[in-house]
This record gives C-alpha cells, sequence and structure tokens, in this order.
C-alpha cells in the first residue's frame, strides 16, 4: 500500500511505478477466486550459513531443516462469492492450504462447504522433528491410521466448531471471538499513510523495465537501516494514537542493522501482479550466500474442489487412534490400563 502510494509524492519514475502498482493491486481485489505461493529463493547451504552467523555452538540449523525451507513452499488458494476485496468471512466458500516439501505434499488442508479435509506425510513430519512416528500397519484399522498412512480424511465443520465453543481467539471452530483492538480513526490513518509515503518516497528508488510479452518489472531498493529508521521515526510522533503495546524501536536501536541496500521486484504481465521478489542476500554479514530472497507466487486461481475418496471420521475417532497409536507409544503399552491409587499423586505439584 506504501510503495503504491508514492504516487502522491514521488519523482516521475515513482510517480509511474506507483500507479502501475497500484492498478495492479486493485485488479487482485476484483477477483473471487485467487492463489498464492510463498518460497524462499535459496539453497541448504546458505541457510545453514545464515544460521551459524547467529545460533550457539551446537545449536545450528540441520541439514534436513535447511533442506526443506529452501525446496519448500506454501501454496493457498480461496474462492469467495463475491470479489475478494468487498468479501467477509461468511462469503468464502472454499480454502486450500498445501505444505510442500522436496518430495511432495507434506500437509494439505481444505475447507470445502460444510467439510473440512485433511491429509498429511506423517512419517516425513516425524522425521523432520526428531520424532518418529509409529508404522501404521501397527496400528488397529481406523481413522488415525488412514491418517498415517496417507489418506484424505472428512470432518464435519459442525463438528469442528461446537468442539471449539469455548477456546478463546478460536471464531473459526466455534470459539469465543477475540476482543476488538483499538483502531485509528481516519485522521489518524491519513497522517499515518502520508508520513510513511514521505518516507519512502525519500528513501527508495524505483526503477522499471518491460519485455515485448507484456511482462514488466518494477523494482524497489532503499538501504535497510536507513528505511527502518526513517519508517519507525515517522511512526514516533504517532505512537500515542497507534494501537501498539511496546515502546518502538529507535534510532539507536537500530545501530547495528546492516544498511546495505536491499530490493523488492514486483512483476506485472500485462498490468497483473504476478509476483513479488524480496531479495536479502545482501544482509548477510560474513555468510557466503549465493542467493536469498523471499517469493510470492500469484495467480487468478480456480475453485477448489473436494478430494475424492475422504474418509468420514469423527474428532472424537481421531483423537482416540492418536492417544492410542502415538501417546501410548511414548508411554508404553501399559499406560491407562494401571488405576491411580489414593495417595498416587499426594507429592506432586498442584498446577492449579
Amino acid at each position: 500500500m506504501v510503495l503504491a502510494g508514492t504516487a502522491a509524492c514521488g519523482t516521475v519514475e515513482n510517480l509511474s511505478a506507483g500507479q502501475k502498482l497500484d492498478n495492479a493491486f486493485d485488479k487482485l481485489g476484483e477477483e473471487r477466486s485467487i492463489a498464492f505461493e510463498l518460497d524462499l529463493d535459496t539453497d541448504a547451504k546458505s541457510l545453514m550459513a545464515l544460521d551459524a552467523e547467529q545460533s550457539e555452538p551446537g545449536e545450528e540449523m540441520p541439514a534436513e531443516i535447511a533442506e526443506l525451507l529452501s525446496e519448500g513452499t506454501i501454496s493457498v488458494s480461496m474462492h469467495s462469492k463475491k470479489p475478494i476485496e468487498k468479501s467477509e468471512d461468511k462469503d468464502f466458500t472454499a480454502f486450500v492450504m498445501t505444505v510442500n516439501g522436496p518430495d511432495g505434499a507434506l500437509l494439505e488442508y481444505r475447507l470445502i462447504g460444510d467439510w473440512f479435509y485433511a491429509r498429511v506425510d506423517a512419517s516425513t513430519f516425524g522425521r523432520i522433528a526428531g520424532v518418529p512416528m509409529p508404522l501404521a500397519s501397527e496400528l488397529p484399522e481406523g481413522p488415525f491410521r488412514k491418517l498415517l498412512e496417507g489418506e484424505w480424511i472428512q470432518v464435519s465443520k459442525k463438528e469442528m466448531e461446537e468442539n471449539g465453543k469455548g477456546i478463546p481467539g478460536a471464531p473459526g471452530f466455534g470459539g469465543e471471538e477475540p476482543s476488538a483492538g483499538p483502531s485509528l480513526d481516519a485522521g489518524t490513518q491519513k497522517k499515518l499513510t502520508d508520513a510513511l509515503k514521505k518516507v519512502v518516497a525519500e528513501n527508495v528508488d524505483f526503477t522499471t523495465s518491460g519485455g515485448s510479452d507484456g511482462t514488466e518489472h518494477i523494482k524497489a531498493t532503499a538501504p535497510f537501516r536507513t528505511l527502518l529508521t526513517e519508517l519507525f521515526g515517522a511512526l514516533k510522533p504517532l505512537q500515542n494514537d497507534l494501537p501498539v503495546g511496546d515502546e518502538l524501536p529507535t534510532a539507536k536501536d537500530l545501530a547495528d542493522a546492516p544498511n546495505k541496500k536491499v530490493s523488492a521486484d514486483f512483476t506485472l504481465k500485462n498490468g497483473e501482479l504476478t509476483e513479488v521478489s524480496v531479495d536479502l542476500a545482501r544482509l548477510a554479514e560474513t555468510a557466503k550466500v549465493k542467493k536469498f530472497a523471499l517469493v510470492l507466487r500469484v495467480s487468478e486461481g480456480e475453485k477448489p474442489e473436494a478430494p475424492a475418496g475422504a474418509t468420514k471420521v469423527t474428532l472424537e475417532d481421531l483423537m482416540g487412534g492418536f492417544f492410542t497409536g502415538v501417546v501410548g507409544e511414548g508411554l508404553g503399552e501399559e499406560f491407562g490400563d494401571v488405576p491411580l491409587e489414593e495417595g498416587d499423586l499426594e507429592k506432586d505439584v498442584t498446577m492449579w
């Protein structure tokens, strides 16, 4: 929003770039289906080198985690009965999120109409987390075994909501709505937007380049520490009117942040936003980093569909299988079979 808003107070180059970005985001809001993919454009060695700069000896990132982060992606798609910019929660009829690893989907979750669908690569998750999962073949037939086998399970949305009642902050599952936070009045919003746009216009350089196939790149570049310092400095006079709990960082707090230039590259195709790439490689201090960028890919998306062959289950059956297969495996087969005798817990600390 701030980058697009530089059209109000920037150079001729910024004016043109801001208008194009503004139009591109407007087009996204007009869609009824939209899809995003979040990706780290890097390699495992670069991630481990960056992590080594900050980690204590013996606490470095395992190679398997680095490989997952470098090769994995998170995909989200949604469909609404109304244009996205005008949609409220009740207007969305389908939602899908997929966590992809190097060898395929690790986790997939769908909400289609009145049903939740899920499947998981449990063995890979367990290996990465260092907590081996029980073999599906060792469990009795049931919903949890199907989940461990990577099959789709299907749970009623109504049941999920009923079981979520009374859980603060979980309105999507029938829990209590969180209390509304403080909001900005129109006057404060204008002051805030004007202040941030002024900082961006003064500190961010825009360049544009295009091809013959309708593809255009808008690159925004700024010195990292300078931009952060100026942004928080612009917020400081408005702090009493902002819904923030802690003190904003000062220039002294940010003195150790690198001041190398970082850039965000917006890719437009026929005026529509298709990708945003933020290059963070230059923020590395001593690590040798070939490439390190956070990439968001955007597409119109298709209406998500319910997966075929899903098995209907209840939460009670699913949790029963979990405690039998995972908790029982960890605590021993006899756990739960031995009754507690009076006085067994008399030396235990009471937590409530």
